[in-house]
């Protein structure tokens, strides 16, 4: 709930609003805060309903909090300012932080060798040529042919959410409904609240985004859907080659919808690629590398129909220009080198050793849990809250399941990064012990 130390003030809508915004910036006001309710905020200050309700709406637009039922309205996890609050406090000593949903530091590629090789051929061009470096266009290009995406225009981003939100605006406008998983990513959920869209969930299974979900979503008036390829965060599904089957029978209903497909994991998956992309005539398909590559290496590759591609470029133009020259020419030399191939691969055997024993050992243990690709595991639990803070005791930090969720059951994420195969038994009895005394976890269902 709201502190003590702090309450919002104003006379009207727009100085409300901006008093909870600088509440948000200061840090007084923490991620998943309950604010007061309407009728108990216009009691305290004197104001219409109303005006508080305005300017509850302006915050919602804005991607600053959401409405959650019957528990009112809350600060998102990732409000779309910047908190002048510090860093969270040290975790208890010997914690073991498994709630970043990032690889593992020592599986990713050695980038000394073709940092190296790139700085040597540096040029002092002020700009390039073209937003894309032929080099980088031509093995993007390989690369994709490869997997099965279909033909169209290729450009490159600054990461994945880039790609994504500049696909979003170069064809929505606020107010617009998009398809999205649920659970799904937090962070295309704080992106669509923040460009004041409106999310329709879709129920996602192991075999991706479930297709009577989809249908619903596009009969709802979803006008643009974002699909995860593989290694879906938080669940790690994939998509099956049946499921993109179902998934293209239903968007061909939809010819006019604009089709997002994110494909983050890239070859750190273990799963083949099933594309869903290219069914319908307006369409985006994006691969980061920050996954396989390093989480720094802010480069993605976008394909897409023409018009789709000329507009993200148009509006990359009007803004930071062009991704970096040298990001690119790094990019380009890592597609190619084949001991990188062979690291990324390694990696991808050995998480999917990690995952596949975890759930092993949850299962011995009557934890049912979902881990078809990637670097995380799901488990579904009854009661987030005690499930989080019992792993907490017992020297683990997981990821409440509620910045995963719109209108999904409950769950905690557990990344397998930093892991051990000697960890995994410890894990599993701790995290059984902790649904013991929080309530006996579900069987699997978004």
């Amino acid at each position: 709930m709201v502190t003590a130390q702090y309450r919002p003030v104003g006379t009207n809508a727009t100085e409300l609003a901006a008093s909870i915004e600088s509440g948000l910036r200061k840090g007084a006001l923490q991620a998943g805060d309950a604010l007061p309710t309407v009728r108990a905020l216009a009691s305290e200050l004197g104001l219409a309903p109303g005006t508080v309700a305005s300017a509850y709406r302006a915050l919602r637009e804005r991607g600053l909090v959401h409405s959650d039922g019957r528990r009112g309205t809350r600060v998102r996890a990732v409000p779309s300012v910047v908190s002048r609050a510090g860093a969270p406090p040290d975790l208890p000593p010997g914690t073991v932080d498994l709630s970043t949903g990032l690889p593992s530091a020592a599986l990713l590629p050695e980038l000394g060798p073709p940092l190296r090789r790139v700085a040597r051929r540096a040029g002092t061009a002020a700009s390039p040529a073209e937003q894309v470096l032929p080099r980088l266009a031509a093995s993007g290009r390989a690369l994709l042919s490869r997997d099965g995406v279909p033909e169209g225009s290729v450009t490159v981003t600054s990461g994945a959410l880039d790609a994504i939100e500049r696909v979003l605006t170069s064809h929505l406008r606020p107010g617009d409904k998009v398809a999205v998983e649920d659970p799904g990513w937090p962070n295309l959920l704080d992106l669509v609240a923040s460009l004041s869209l409106r999310p329709v969930p879709v129920p996602v299974d192991e075999a991706g985004p479930r297709p009577e979900g989809l249908d619903a979503a596009l009969r709802a008036g979803a006008q643009a859907v974002v699909v995860t390829s593989r290694a879906q965060n938080p669940t790690g599904a994939a998509i099956s080659t049946e499921r993109r089957d179902e998934l293209r029978r239903v968007l061909a209903r939809a010819p006019d919808t604009l089709v997002i497909e994110d494909d983050h994991a890239a070859d750190l998956s273990d799963v083949p690629l099933s594309v869903v992309a290219g069914t319908t005539t307006t369409w985006a398909f994006v691969r980061s590398m920050s996954k396989p590559y390093g989480p720094d290496l802010r480069v993605a590759l976008c394909a897409g129909d023409t018009t789709t591609i000329s507009r993200v470029e148009g509006r990359l133009r009007l803004g930071a220009g062009w991704v970096s020259s040298l990001l690119q020419e790094l990019a380009a030399e890592l597609l190619e080198d084949r001991q990188v191939d062979r690291t990324i691969a390694a990696a991808a055997r050995t998480y999917a050793s990690r995952r596949s024993g975890l759930v092993a050992a949850l299962a011995e243990r009557g934890v049912s849990s979902t881990a078809p690709g990637g670097i995380n595991v799901w488990v579904p639990v009854t009661d987030e809250t005690r499930a989080v803070a019992g792993l907490l005791t017992a020297g683990w930090l997981v990821a409440p399941g509620s910045r995963f969720r719109i209108a999904s059951s409950p769950g905690i994420r557990i990344t397998v990064g930093g892991l051990s195969e000697d960890d995994l038994p410890r894990l599993a009895e701790d995290v059984a012990a902790a649904l013991a005394t929080s309530g006996r976890t579900p069987t699997y269902s978004a």
